[in-house]
C-alpha cells in the first residue's frame, strides 16, 4: 500500500502523548512528575486509539494487514529467534548508551518506567501493553513510514527518527535531558528495525520481539505493582 500522505501521521503519535499527560496533569492538579507512573496504561489507551484508526484509514485500501505487508507463511522461527535478540540487545545497548551520555552512569534506567500502577490495571497491561504497541507502533513506523518512501536514505532516517522520538514523551516530562536520554537510547534500534524492514518487508519477527521487549517491562511494572517495597529496592540498587 503507498499512499504517501499516511506518513503524515508519524509525528501526530508524539504529539497526541504531549496532550494526554499535560490534560490529565490538569485534570488531577498533579505535576507531570507525580503522574509519569502511568505511562503504560496510557500507552496501551493511544495504541488502541491507533491501531483502530489505522484500521479505518486502510478499509478502502487494502485493510491493515496490506499496510504492514503481512504475507502468511513468509516468517520462519529462526528469524523470529534472531530479531527478538537483536532487538533486546540493542535495546539494553542503547538505553545504557544513553544513561551514559546523559547521565554518566552505566547501568542507567528512568526509575519511573517501572513504577508502580493499581495492581488490576498492571495484571491487565501485562497482555495489552506489548500487543497493542507491536499493532501500534510498528504498522505506523514501519507501514505508514517505511514503505511510503522511494528514497532508501529517507524511507530509514525519516521513521526512525519519529519512532525514537515519541518516546521521549514516554511518559511526558518537560525535562531536556530526560528527553534526550529517551531519544538516544531508541535511535539505534530504531534504525536498524527500519533498515531490516526496508529489506525484508516482513512486520511479524519486529513485532513479536517488540512484544517481547514490552512484555518484560510491563512484567517489571506488575511485580512493583503487587510486591511491597520491590520499587524500592529496584531504584535503589
Amino acid at each position: 500500500m503507498r499512499n504517501k500522505k499516511l506518513a503524515l501521521l508519524m509525528p501526530l503519535r508524539s504529539i497526541l502523548f504531549i496532550l494526554v499527560f499535560v490534560a490529565f496533569s490538569a485534570a488531577t492538579g498533579k505535576q507531570l512528575s507525580d503522574i509519569s507512573n502511568i505511562w503504560s496504561v496510557a500507552a496501551s489507551v493511544i495504541n488502541i486509539l491507533f491501531v483502530l484508526a489505522l484500521v479505518l484509514i486502510t478499509k478502502n485500501r487494502g485493510g491493515y494487514l496490506k499496510l504492514i505487508n503481512y504475507e502468511k507463511g513468509k516468517t520462519r522461527l529462526k528469524q523470529v529467534f534472531a530479531m527478538t535478540g537483536i532487538i533486546l540487545l540493542v535495546g539494553m545497548a542503547g538505553m545504557y548508551l544513553a544513561g551514559f551520555i546523559c547521565y554518566g552512569i552505566i547501568p542507567y534506567a528512568a526509575p519511573m518506567m517501572i513504577a508502580p500502577i493499581p495492581a488490576v490495571l498492571a495484571v491487565i497491561n501485562l497482555i495489552v501493553l506489548p500487543v497493542s504497541t507491536a499493532l501500534a507502533e510498528d504498522s505506523l513506523y514501519l507501514g505508514c513510514g517505511v514503505r511510503q518512501f522511494d528514497n532508501k536514505i529517507v524511507a530509514i532516517l525519516v521513521p526512525a527518527f519519529f519512532f525514537a522520538l515519541q518516546h521521549s514523551f514516554i511518559p511526558t516530562l518537560f525535562d531536556a535531558r530526560y528527553m534526550i536520554y529517551r531519544f538516544i537510547s531508541f535511535l539505534p534500534l530504531t534504525v536498524i528495525l527500519c533498515i531490516h524492514y526496508r529489506k525484508h518487508q516482513n512486520p511479524l519477527p519486529i513485532m513479536i520481539g517488540h512484544a517481547v521487549i514490552d512484555l518484560a517491562t510491563a512484567g517489571q511494572i506488575l511485580a512493583t505493582s503487587v510486591i511491597p517495597g520491590f520499587y524500592e529496592i529496584l531504584i535503589n540498587e
